[in-house]
């Protein structure tokens, strides 16, 4: 094909990524806010769990829709990578042989599954240790103690009960206290639908450091360890690429254990936040990664997967 049908096919496979995204980006608006919510149920179980309000902050006008968007652009790319991926390949298909064809729908499937496998870690094992981990340690930091003192004649502490939720019969003037939200409320009136109108106060532990935690920063941490377990877990593919390149031989990557190892600490303090815990639970599983990648180097080597290069034409 002449370079400039090369270019034309390259325009045409571009206009159909970008214009094809639209339908994922309006999907990711409709989905964007229960997402929003699902990623912040870690952070609120932790906060909860250190007797902490289970609330975030949110100190700008236009912080909430901005994250709000973020999570849908972050959700058009994700959902609509398979969309990219297919138009990529209908363009560079033609001029490959049939046998190298065979690698690409190995390595394909493989790194979307790890890049799943990765988030997946992330969210339900990583995210939760990490902040139950840094929440714990501040909320312990200048705790003020009790400080007994006697009470003035005549005065009477007001007891309000406790409450694993909300009554489900209130007046106006209820007042209690809601453990699960770790909240002082009351019923300050009805709706016109009788629905109650609640006011909350949310109670803090006896700490001397407050801790607020913003809803833009918190996000963002959420989505650069997303990215940095996405990218760590695709150590299998880039074992079995280096392997089926002719680089390295199994041999090779079988005396080399100790450096891997020291590599994988290296890439996880890049990937994650400058912690040790963060550090410790990527660098783990990313050399049990390598493991495995070289595991399916040995069952699939790349002779009993293409055989002569050119077999099978373009």
């Amino acid at each position: 094909m002449p370079l400039g049908d090369h270019l034309e096919e390259l325009r045409k496979r571009l206009v159909l990524m970008l214009f094809g995204l639209v339908p994922f980006f309006v999907v990711a608006l409709t989905v964007s806010r229960p997402v929003l919510e699902f990623l912040i149920r870690p952070v609120r179980a932790a906060l909860r769990d250190a007797g902490l309000p289970p609330v975030i902050q949110s100190t700008g006008p236009i912080e909430v829709f901005g994250s709000y968007m973020k999570i849908a652009l972050i959700l058009t790319i994700l959902g609509g990578s398979w969309w990219v991926l297919t138009q990529l390949w209908m363009f560079v298909r033609p001029g490959l042989y049939r046998t190298e064809r065979r690698f690409v729908y190995i390595l394909i499937p493989l790194s979307v599954t790890m890049t799943g496998v990765g988030v997946v870690f992330m969210y339900t094992v990583m995210l939760p240790v990490v902040l139950a981990f840094f929440i714990g340690f501040g909320s312990t930091l200048g705790e003020p103690g009790y400080n007994p003192v006697d009470l003035p004649a005549g005065v009477v502490l007001p007891a309000a009960p406790l409450v694993q939720g909300d009554p489900a019969t209130l007046e106006v003037g209820s007042l209690w206290i809601n453990t699960e939200l770790s909240e002082l409320r009351t019923c300050v009136g009805f709706a016109p639908d009788g629905s109650p109108i609640i006011s909350g106060t949310p109670l803090t532990g006896g700490s001397g450091i407050l801790q607020l935690y913003r809803l833009k920063e918190y996000v963002g941490l959420v989505l650069m360890l997303s990215l940095g377990f996405a990218i760590g877990f695709q150590m299998p593919v880039v074992v079995l690429l280096l392997g089926w390149a002719g680089i390295v031989e199994p041999d090779d990557l079988t005396g080399v254990r100790k450096f891997v190892l020291m590599g994988c600490l290296v890439l996880s303090a890049i990937l994650t936040p400058a912690d040790p815990l963060s550090m410790v639970l990527l660098a783990g599983p990313l050399y049990l990664l390598y493991e495995f990648g070289l595991v399916l180097l040995r069952l699939m080597p790349a002779k009993s997967l293409g055989g002569e290069a050119g077999d099978g034409g373009a």
